[in-house]
């Protein structure tokens, strides 16, 4: 490296842990492709590191004088503004010189520039881009240990170079709480027997300053805020600093915030949030020290854990919760999830008391409780949506990203409904091949579906694919336009706002619609002069999103607020809010379970606008539906976008086996088989087969009869017999009849009539109906009847007894038996004793087995 070449040397206000392995760090990476340090929080590795490499690395140099560039990746921007900016005024410099920076919304470098810090997203899109990265000689993934699907896909892609490109790439993997040799066998080189060697794990040792744990149960009954601005208040008369407190999210910081305004009266005292969605200008009023004599309340999403210093700050309050999306491939829905922070994530958030000065962290959480934490973040990989994942693998030259060198594969389930979604958006072929359409939307540094949604709107007009960019400006960047459902209402203010963020999102977006659409910028229209016609691009934005999200598009359903989309899924609004009675939404954003999504941002559509941009996937055609409220079949020509239906024209019904399946199914859900009309004859014919098939097992062949069997299986049972009728009312137990006699071949239906008889003939040759219904076959008959029986009557060839529920002459029972004979010679007696002069007029002989049977009232005679 030449002398002029080399940058100016770093001044550096104090010593810090990381210095002691510097040179370390520098011999072992000019000595080895990859490494990993391992760095407590508070060690300095994140802006020293790469300074020492810069002056000191052999392998920096390159074939042009300045030698190559270090790329430093940082998990936010707000990190890596802030590193950028430290490592510009160690070397006495602004961002921009030696050191650079890239990101979303601001890119300041120059020709000097031989480090440049960028967020992770951004390093995925340069390799892409230019896989070979020639004039980069290094690159620091920082703060890995966050495992986000950004730095996991770029270290694979890095990975993915190194070892088949570029062999003098050097890759460093940086993290104050990894596993270090999971990652470092990642990392490590092949030897010449296949087998793996780990790249080389530095270590250093943690934080200057020591920091003192203090744990606090609390009553999970309470809510998180109330408990957190306890402990705050404590915090502030116990000691001495600025304090830090770790919430899950920004709501849960104003709510903190709110209480704490109401409860401290003190002008000396600064309460500060921090978190992503806010204007650079309040972050950097929450990362910067505390007017002389002032102290500051920090109130910090993850945001603040890793890779930033916030001055002064000396009291760390973690709530012990974050919050994590999770994708669920069969829903399509990413949710936000409060969960609790992992063992890892906890001693981040501690180390920001150390950094500067002696500090004490106060945990929400009892000591006993750390053991059931996680011993690591869960990485986003094995929960995200990965459908831009799969189309920037098809842009790299692979169509199965599990075949790239990540640290975790990432899930067969994400990858199909990923790959599902981008065939539909026209992005893939099914092989995976990368498409023309494909291409364009890889252009733009977006969400697909949202690039897909700029890439169809510049085929309108220029004018609309500004409009697209703007609404994909507000979508991807949380707080952009206010947090109003309404997307349309929130791109009108974004396009009203002068704050430098609104700014800065609105030049971003007029550069995405040039990419597509040169002509965006050079056509004077009214979203170029910042006075668009509201009225216009509220009715055009709803059109925009079905290109990305076509399921999404939704038709009100019941009470006013509730939705159901063209997925089939419902979701709902706040009741009092405009969208709320709108016949058509089409929803960008939604989030919660998949049966219950809330609407977070949506615009109004019409019927005839859904017909125009969702055309294709419209289909019309007759439909026959039951009628549960009518018993009833109905028919009509309806024009339907998934599960939506359009319009829906009365038809008469047909009479068909199609109609009749859908009737069978309808009548087996509600009412059921049980309020079919079966007759007397047809439930005595439905327990006869049940009774043998319990009897001699369901292989003997005799069928399920049951309601439960009808009503699984009621297309195929019942169907055949009731073409041409519409309703349950027209169903005749003829039908029903003729369903169970299809059942029971020839052969069943004569040992049907053999072994359970309809009926059995009394002495008396009286009929008695057989009842099959419980347990056990039964007859009912007065005692007279039997007279003279000596056998016990049976069923199934003589193999099973009947119940004999014997009578009085009033149709009273008597006696229960199964052993008529032992009745007879048994109970009879005192039977006889009771009856005789109940009924005197009937017969009540001494020994009934002598006796005539007798249906007929007779003269008494001494016995």
């Amino acid at each position: 490296m030449s002398d002029s070449a080399e940058p100016a040397a770093p001044a550096f206000r104090e010593a810090l842990p990381i210095d002691a392995v510097r040179d370390r760090i520098t011999a072992t990476l000019d000595d080895h492709a990859s490494a990993v340090l391992v760095a407590p929080p508070g060690a300095g590795k994140t802006t020293r590191v790469p300074l020492a490499l810069l002056r000191d690395a052999r392998f920096l140099a390159g074939d042009s004088a300045a030698g190559r560039q270090i790329i430093l990746l940082e998990p936010r921007r707000l990190a890596a503004r802030a590193a950028a900016q430290r490592m510009a005024e160690n070397l006495g410099e602004r961002v921009g010189e030696t050191v650079g920076l890239r990101m979303r919304f601001e890119t300041r470098s120059g020709p000097k520039t031989r480090i440049t810090v960028v967020t992770e997203g951004v390093f995925a899109r340069m390799l892409l881009d230019d896989p070979l990265l020639d004039d980069v000689g290094l690159v620091i993934f920082d703060e890995f240990h966050e495992r986000s699907l950004d730095a996991d896909f770029g270290l694979a892609l890095a990975r993915d170079v190194q070892t088949g490109l570029r062999p003098d790439l050097r890759i460093l993997v940086m993290s104050a709480t990894l596993d270090g040799a999971r990652i470092a066998a990642l990392l490590g080189p092949e030897a010449e027997n296949g087998e793996a060697q780990p790249a080389p794990v530095i270590e250093s040792q943690g934080r200057s300053h020591p920091v003192e744990t203090r744990y606090g149960g609390r009553d999970p009954r309470r809510p998180l805020a109330a408990d957190m601005v306890d402990c705050i208040l404590r915090a502030l008369a116990a000691e001495t600093g600025s304090v830090l407190a770790f919430l899950p999210g920004a709501a849960d910081i104003r709510r903190v915030e709110g209480l704490l305004t109401e409860r401290l009266r003190d002008s000396n005292l600064i309460i500060a949030p921090l978190f992503g969605a806010l204007e650079r200008s309040e972050q950097d009023r929450a990362i910067a020290p505390a007017p002389q004599g002032k102290r500051k309340v920090v109130l910090a999403t993850s945001i603040a854990e890793t890779a930033l210093t916030i001055e002064g700050i000396r009291v760390v309050i973690d709530s012990g919760y974050t919050r994590v999306p999770r994708f669920e491939p069969g829903s399509g829905l990413t949710r936000l999830e409060t969960v609790r922070i992992s063992r890892a994530g906890a001693d981040q958030r501690r180390g920001r008391a150390g950094r500067t000065q002696p500090g004490i962290c106060y945990r929400l959480w009892e000591e006993a409780a750390n053991g059931a934490l996680a011993p690591y973040q869960r990485p986003e990989i094995l929960d995200a949506d990965l459908t831009g994942l799969v189309l920037d693998c098809a842009a790299w030259g692979e169509t199965d990203p599990a075949r790239l060198p990540f640290l975790d594969t990432p899930p067969a389930p994400a990858l199909v409904e990923a790959r599902k979604l981008l065939t539909d958006l026209g992005a893939i072929e099914a092989d995976g091949r990368l498409t023309d359409t494909g291409r364009a939307l890889r252009t733009l540094p977006l969400p697909p579906r949202l690039a897909r949604m700029i890439v169809a709107a510049a085929a309108e007009s220029p004018q609309a694919a500004r409009l697209a960019a703007d609404c994909a400006a507000v979508l991807v960047e949380r707080g952009l336009g206010g947090d109003d459902a309404d997307l349309a209402q929130r791109v009108m203010r974004l396009r009203r706002e002068g704050g430098g963020r609104a700014q800065q999102a609105r030049a971003m977006a007029r550069r995405w619609a040039q990419v597509i659409s040169p002509d965006a910028d050079r056509r004077e229209s009214q979203a170029d002069t910042g006075m668009p016609d509201e009225a216009l691009a509220d009715e055009a934005i709803g059109g925009l999103l079905v290109t990305a999200y076509p399921e999404r598009i939704a038709r009100a359903r019941g009470k006013p607020g509730e939705f159901v989309m063209a997925n089939g899924r419902g979701a709902v609004i706040d009741a009092a809010h405009p969208l709320a009675g709108e016949g058509y939404l089409a929803i960008a954003e939604i989030s919660g379970t998949a049966a219950r999504a809330r609407i977070i941002a949506a615009a109004r559509i019409t019927r005839d606008e859904i017909r125009a941009r969702a055309g294709t996937r419209i289909t019309t055609g007759a439909e026959i539906s039951y009628d549960p409220a009518a018993r009833a079949l109905r028919a009509a020509r309806s024009e339907r976008l998934g599960a939506l239906v359009l319009t829906r024209t009365p038809l008469p019904v047909p009479e068909t086996e199609e109609a009749a399946r859908v009737l069978a199914e309808g009548i087996a859900r509600d009412p059921g088989p049980a309020q079919w009309p079966w007759t007397p004859a047809l439930a005595q014919l439905r327990a006869r087969v049940g009774f043998l098939r319990r009897a001699e097992g369901a292989d003997a062949g005799w069928p399920d009869l049951s309601d439960a069997a009808f009503a699984e299986a009621a297309a195929d049972l019942l169907a055949p017999f009731i073409i041409g009728r519409n309703a349950l009312s027209r169903i005749t137990a003829g039908d029903l009849h003729d369903a169970i006699e299809a059942l029971l071949p020839w052969d069943l239906r004569a040992r049907l009539d053999r072994e359970a008889p309809t009926h059995f003939t009394a002495p008396t040759g009286t009929q008695v109906p057989i009842a099959y219904e419980g347990a056990e076959p039964m007859i009912s008959l007065r005692v007279q009847e039997l007279f003279g029986l000596t056998a016990h009557p049976a069923i199934a060839g003589g193999r099973l007894p009947l119940v004999l529920e014997l009578l009085s002459p009033a149709r009273r029972p008597i006696q229960i038996t199964r052993d008529l004979p032992g009745f007879w010679a048994g109970s009879w007696a005192e039977v006889r004793a009771q009856m005789r002069g109940r009924y005197p007029r009937h017969p009540w002989p001494e020994d009934p087995r002598e006796a005539a049977p007798t249906r007929h009232v007779t003269k008494r005679k001494n016995q």
